[in-house]
């Protein structure tokens, strides 16, 4: 084979390996590949053991973390040494509201070092959950989008159920399609929690639909409805009513496999298990990356 022919042949291979799951395979043959870890699941052993923890997690097979602030006191370079010895990468991380207004210059030098390709805003204060606090949402994330693209590393906003409610003064709109239509699509994208969006009575693929691409992650967590749950989740759902509890992927009501199939349209690169409310964390995430190693869509 010729130099040349063997170079692009290479390239080709590899853009090819480097795609999603979802464009590889005939209809019904898909799969999540790679399983990805919201670290977030694991946040009360990783304070009493965050090295021990992070390499459990790999054992358990997941290729990628998603970081939730907590760095066990590790520098960025300490904890990309970290992932390196344990075989994980971190595309993704969460991060503040505040650190994006008033330190996303040090985040986005810290994100180059661990390996971050997106950094997501989590969290909206209650307070801030006003008309007004939406708009001074859009116009930071506008404006943080076009320095983070700047670095290479992309925005994303993560949403709960509160979102989905319509906000008086934002022309009937929710929260959530406020920022979808006032954001630069190139500057801002969305990491979908498919359990909250579900809570909240939304359909997922319809955001696919309308606004395709847009949808880089995803939160992969499932629930229940249960009338004698004890935990209205309240911080999560706002006005949203939620009776019902979380449960590990596969033992609950999503339909996975019809969200799935509609990967492609929706952009998604990065599959995250996530149980805000694990009881035994290693044997649900375990639980949880069995169901998706086995699910084909």
């Amino acid at each position: 084979m010729k130099r040349r022919t063997f170079i692009e042949t290479s390239i080709a291979a590899a853009a090819l390996a480097a795609r999603p799951a979802w464009v590889c395979g005939a209809e019904g043959d898909h799969k999540v590949n790679p399983i990805g870890l919201q670290l977030y699941t694991v946040r009360g052993l990783l304070k009493t053991d965050f090295d021990g923890t992070i390499a459990k997690v790999a054992r358990t097979g997941y290729k990628e973390v998603e970081f939730a602030e907590d760095y066990g006191g590790h520098s960025p370079k300490d904890l990309r040494a970290l992932l390196d010895k344990d075989g994980l990468v971190s595309p993704s991380a969460h991060i503040r509201y505040d650190l994006i207004e008033k330190k996303w210059p040090e985040t986005l030098d810290a994100g180059h070092v661990i390996g971050y390709q997106y950094i997501v805003c989590p969290w909206i204060d209650e307070k801030q959950r006003n008309a007004d606090g939406w708009k001074r949402v859009v116009e930071l994330f506008n404006k943080a989008g076009e320095a983070s693209q700047k670095a290479g590393i992309q925005l994303c906003y993560h949403n709960h159920s509160f979102e989905f409610s319509p906000v008086e003064g934002l022309d009937g709109k929710s929260a959530y399609e406020y920022i979808l239509t006032e954001t630069d699509p190139k500057l801002v994208k969305m990491e979908m929690d498919l359990c909250w969006i579900s809570v909240a009575g939304k359909d997922p693929v319809s955001y696919f639909d309308k606004y395709p691409g847009r949808f880089p992650m995803v939160h992969v967590k499932d629930y229940v409805n249960d009338p004698n749950a004890t935990s209205s989740y309240a911080g999560a759902t706002g006005s949203v009513v939620f009776k019902g509890r979380l449960a590990d992927v596969g033992q609950g009501t999503i339909d996975w496999k019809r969200i799935f199939a509609h990967s492609e349209k929706a952009g998604i690169e990065h599959y995250f298990v996530e149980n805000d409310d694990a009881k035994k964390p290693f044997e649900d995430i375990k639980i949880s990356y069995d169901y998706l190693s086995a699910l084909r869509f």
